[in-house]
């Protein structure tokens, strides 16, 4: 599909809103009713070809009366997808009845026929409901016709003439994706609404992601099974080409390697789009299945900190852009605590209990994406070759917040000392479609190569991007090919350059120390100050105790029984350029030409 065909599809179906919805729904409602209508559609489309056979058998089964356990299976064979429909109407059908009544009556017996996968997307979707809204203000009929339009193609194979002549491109699924979200986007951005951008990831960003996750360790992958998790999946844009990246590599070498995918999303529509979209690639092991007797949804709905949806599974690759910035108090409230009650959390995921120390990697209420973070290294693998690869978008507050023995600088010293942070880096700004702050993606792994042991690499690639023709919300650049290539360098490389910087481990821990001295004015409750004292600085405590305090202060001691240690990284404290002060021969000539253009003045305005 070029630019050109994707620009003309998404007019169309932004412009079904104006067409149809205007005047008889609210501009906010519009989103709720044409994004799982375009899902829908795009099911549809792909069951029309073996509906007579799935009809066939669905009358075959009835009258003979076979196990209801082998209807599934026999439905999804004659579909040749992972679902099936087994009412007597497609959508293209149902666009001929003129009678609402029953036009609705219709298109409820359509959708309740789908299968259990997709009644779930429906459900997610609130279909029904908005169907029969679309019914009351007799829309529902105008809807289906626009969806169903012969001059638009939501289908993932071209539409042929009679000639077998291309007429409509193929709308692959990660062009559906990119549709989904743009659409989701402008919809939000016309209802100044601002978390469009929340539940997606944008596409060039993705493909970044998928390339710092695999191709590194190309030379690793061998023949077999890889899993691949995101947590925070979206419309599972992640997931889909993290495994594209994988099988392709397979493909190159001639290994044949298979990828399942696993995901968990709390918001409906979006958790709807995926499942959907991972359907639509005909992946149908990435649904139901029995897992040692067990009944297993590889893509999970609810919340990924208190309703964990894949509850003690690890897994090869984890990938994710949590939510950051947002409070997490109803995951307490799950867990039936109050926001004063955050050290009663059991769950070994924030709290393991690793070589008989109980860590605590819980954070402030206010932001949840470090216990996404603390998640992704619960599910590490330990016993493989490969270990796991977890690579995940934070903002800048996952660097430094939180103090000494908090959950957050926990997490990073539990990372950091176990040696499985490979490297963080920085991105542009304005690289999302509602936010334009800058985003830095951590690399995590328990398998470091040989020559990255000990160390930890900080790469700046904030001015890697290339700038977009048109802004897209607060997106006004993009990472393409060429960049994700320069980033990837600066990446396997690993050499120290003015965009890579290479710090042993120890670099971002600190002892914070309480010193305290005598109070002359109150000598029961002394003076105390908190300090904090680079792991690496020389002699350590009592080296900065010597050089830094006790000249001053030489009453001064420390309390070792309060002494806690603290990770956090600055990249300003690394890359930061300052501004280059003019030469003063400069300034003065600029100040003596001022002058001489003032020359005068000053006496006319007195003698004024």
């Amino acid at each position: 599909m070029t630019q050109q065909q994707y620009n003309q599809l998404f007019a169309f179906l932004w412009n079904i809103a104006n067409d149809v919805l205007v005047q008889a729904f609210e501009k906010g409602k519009y989103k709720e009713i044409i994004m799982p209508m375009l899902v829908l559609r795009r099911l549809d489309i792909l069951l029309e070809p073996t509906k007579i056979q799935v009809m066939q058998v669905k009358e075959m089964h009835d009258k003979n009366n076979m196990p209801e356990e082998s209807k599934a299976k026999l439905l999804m064979s004659a579909s040749h997808l992972p679902y099936y429909n087994t009412s007597p109407f497609t959508m293209k059908s149902l666009k001929g009845e003129n009678n609402n009544t029953r036009l609705l009556q219709n298109f409820l017996a359509y959708l309740n026929g789908f299968s259990a996968d997709v009644q779930d997307i429906i459900n997610k979707f609130d279909l029904p409901h908005h169907a029969q809204k679309l019914s009351e203000v007799n829309r529902l009929g105008a809807i289906i016709e626009k969806f169903t339009d012969e001059r638009i193609n939501l289908g993932i194979n071209p539409v042929l003439d009679d000639e077998g002549q291309e007429i409509l491109p193929a709308l692959d699924n990660h062009a559906m994706g990119t549709l989904f979200e743009e659409l989701l986007r402008k919809f939000n951005e016309e209802n100044n609404v601002t978390e469009a951008g929340e539940h997606f990831t944008p596409r060039d960003y993705v493909n970044l992601l998928a390339d710092l996750a695999v191709i590194p360790i190309a030379d690793n992958l061998n023949k077999g099974t890889y899993e691949i998790y995101d947590g925070a999946c979206g419309t599972g844009g992640i997931l889909s080409i993290a495994s594209d990246r994988i099988k392709a590599i397979g493909d190159e070498r001639g290994l044949s390697i298979r990828t399942f995918l696993y995901g968990q999303e709390i918001q409906p529509d979006t958790f709807a789009t995926c499942k959907a979209d991972l359907m639509l690639s005909q992946q149908i092991e990435n649904f139901d299945y029995t897992h040692n007797g067990e009944h297993r949804n590889r893509i999970a709905f609810g919340s990924t900190i208190s309703e964990d949806g894949h509850k003690d599974k690890l897994f090869d690759f984890c990938i994710s852009n949590p939510p950051f910035g947002t409070p997490w108090k109803r995951d307490l409230e799950r867990w039936g605590l109050k926001e004063t009650e955050k050290k009663s959390i059991s769950d070994i995921r924030f709290k393991p209990t690793v070589d008989d120390t109980l860590w605590d990697f819980v954070p402030g209420i206010g932001d949840p994406q470090m216990l996404f973070l603390a998640n992704n290294v619960s599910r590490m693998k330990q016993g493989t070759p490969l270990g796991t690869r977890i690579v995940e978008v934070h903002n800048g507050s996952s660097l430094f917040t939180g103090n000494a023995g908090g959950g957050e600088s926990n997490l990073r010293r539990f990372i950091i000392e176990n040696d499985m942070l490979e490297a963080i880096v920085a991105m542009p700004e304005n690289s999302f479609y509602n936010t334009g702050i800058g985003t830095f993606i951590w690399i995590v792994t328990n398998r470091k190569e040989p020559r990255r042991k000990g160390k930890v690499q900080l790469i700046d690639a904030t001015k890697i991007s290339s700038p977009l023709r048109k802004n897209l919300g607060n997106k006004n650049c993009e990472t393409g090919p060429e960049q994700r290539r320069e980033i990837l360098k600066l990446l396997t490389d690993f050499q120290e350059t003015e965009q890579s910087k290479i710090f042993p481990n120890e670099e971002f821990g600190y002892w914070q120390i309480t010193v305290t001295r005598p109070n002359p004015e109150n000598p029961k409750k002394p003076i105390k100050d908190t300090e904090q004292v680079p792991l690496l600085y020389p002699s350590g405590i009592d080296g900065f105790m010597a050089k830094e305090v006790l000249p001053y202060t030489p009453d001064a001691k420390v309390d070792h029984k309060k002494t806690v240690i603290g990770y956090e990284l600055s990249f300003t404290k690394y890359f930061y350029k300052p501004v280059q002060l003019r030469p003063i021969e400069e300034i003065t000539a600029d100040i003596r030409a001022i002058e001489s253009r003032c020359e005068g003045m000053l006496d006319l305005i007195l003698n004024d």
